[in-house]
């Protein structure tokens, strides 16, 4: 203990050196540096995570908004999760159910406090006006105008009361503009920002990707721009706004096929399992499973072919370079695939991996929660009566934590409300009168 005290003084000495010396270059800002730096020395001293000291309070709800907050909570923010008395819509996503939650509740929650509160009472506006007042970030995905048509828009009120809040807002496309306040749905936003398109067989009907691709992205996008609004926070001393649209993040996924359409003017093709600008990168028959090869260059080609004896097809004309296999794909898959049906397809990948030549086979979700790389990784959580995705993010000094499973809904009202110096009576009061929910 006396050696992290030790080191706490010095890293007060030094932060408040560093403070100090920002003073001289600008006086006007010595009280938010302060107020950050001491924020961060706390948070030194007792440190759970990367993000310990953070409070942050989230109205959001279904995917994108929960995905960005229990990415920040696993990495040790303070994350209160305001329900409206019905809780989440997505408690009710099954089945599978646990208990009376479904599984899609529990698989973005965890690691964050539950209350409920009716936030169409001006009781309700005011208990969450009270969590704010020490909080560092407001995460909502309301349909854009909702905290202005309760008395609470950001501009008008939030940043005047309350000016070093980050807000961020997840909305479909953003408040103006032709669509400007619409909802916005993942798979609605699949087909209207290019995705569908461009997935599905050759050929085929337009395919939506089989996972919630966009509302991931978006949360991830949302937990980027919150971090970075808290980092130019210690400079400035304010926050502001981020805005996060559903619709902005479909689109920058269009990679490669927006570049090439910039480049060609011709519009990107369904191409199946096929890329469209490398070959060979496809998924593969062999003699069992098929197998995906992802062979980025001529060696890793080379390489392939030595392993496989197919020791003519790198001197093919058609083969030569990966521009000549891109035009030639078709041939060239099934050259490939009369010298893959001699093997197994898994040993098959096993082997070609190890020896560079990128290559997986296609597991099933069930091979993959059992591979043990996955274990050795850390991606499952196991807490009691709960499993979840680990963080993929790995620090050295502050690792992700997993302390608490998905809240029950309201499960911490009263631990919540009574921090906030609420009485017992007065907490009772408000269940009574459906102000809340515990």
């Amino acid at each position: 203990m006396e050696l992290i005290g030790s080191l706490a003084e010095q890293s007060c000495r030094e932060e408040l050196s560093k403070s100090w010396g920002g003073l001289r270059e600008s006086g006007n800002q010595l009280f938010s540096i302060l107020a950050d730096r001491l924020g961060l020395i706390v948070a030194m001293t007792n440190q759970t995570g990367a993000l310990r000291g953070l409070k942050i309070i989230d109205l959001s709800r279904v995917l994108g908004g929960p995905y960005c907050s229990q990415a920040l909570a696993d990495h040790g923010a303070e994350v209160i999760k305001l329900e409206p008395l019905g809780g989440d819509e997505t408690r009710g996503w099954g089945p599978p159910f646990e208990g009376d939650t479904a599984s899609y509740f529990k698989g973005v929650n965890r690691n964050k406090k539950g209350i409920a509160v009716d936030l169409a009472t001006a009781e309700g506006i005011e208990l969450l006006l009270r969590l704010l007042e020490d909080a560092d970030v407001l995460l909502e995905n309301f349909k854009p105008g909702t905290l202005a048509r309760w008395g609470i828009g950001y501009e008008e009120v939030l940043r005047q009361r309350f000016p070093r809040l980050v807000h961020c807002a997840v909305s479909g496309f953003g408040a103006d503009g032709p669509l400007g306040g619409l909802p916005g749905y993942d798979a609605a936003i699949q087909a209207m920002a290019g995705l569908m398109s461009v997935n599905g067989e050759a050929g085929g009907e337009a395919l939506r990707i089989g996972l919630p691709i966009v509302d991931m992205v978006t949360g991830l996008n949302a937990m980027a721009g919150i971090l970075l609004a808290l980092h130019e926070r210690q400079v400035s001393g304010r926050g502001q706004s981020v805005d996060i649209a559903l619709y902005d993040c479909g689109i920058s996924l269009l990679h490669p096929h927006l570049p090439n359409y910039f480049a060609s003017g011709r519009t990107p093709r369904r191409s199946g399992n096929a890329h469209p600008n490398i070959a060979p990168y496809d998924s593969y028959r062999t003699g069992t499973e098929p197998i995906f090869l992802a062979v980025g260059n001529d060696r890793q080609f080379a390489r392939l072919c030595e392993y496989l004896g197919a020791d003519e097809l790198p001197g093919d004309p058609r083969f030569a370079d990966n521009g000549k296999r891109s035009v030639n794909r078709e041939a060239l898959k099934r050259a490939l695939e009369d010298y893959l049906a001699a093997h197994d397809g898994r040993e098959l990948a096993e082997r070609l991996i190890r020896l560079g030549v990128p290559c997986g086979a296609i597991a099933t979700v069930e091979r993959v929660v059992e591979h043990p790389h996955t274990r050795h990784r850390g991606m499952v959580v196991e807490l009691e009566g709960y499993r979840g995705i680990a963080s993929p993010v790995k620090l050295s000094r502050t690792p992700a934590s997993y302390r608490a499973a998905p809240p029950v809904l309201g499960g911490d009202t009263r631990e919540v409300l009574a921090e906030l110096g609420l009485s017992a009576e007065a907490i009772d009061a408000l269940v009574r009168r459906g102000i809340v929910r515990a």
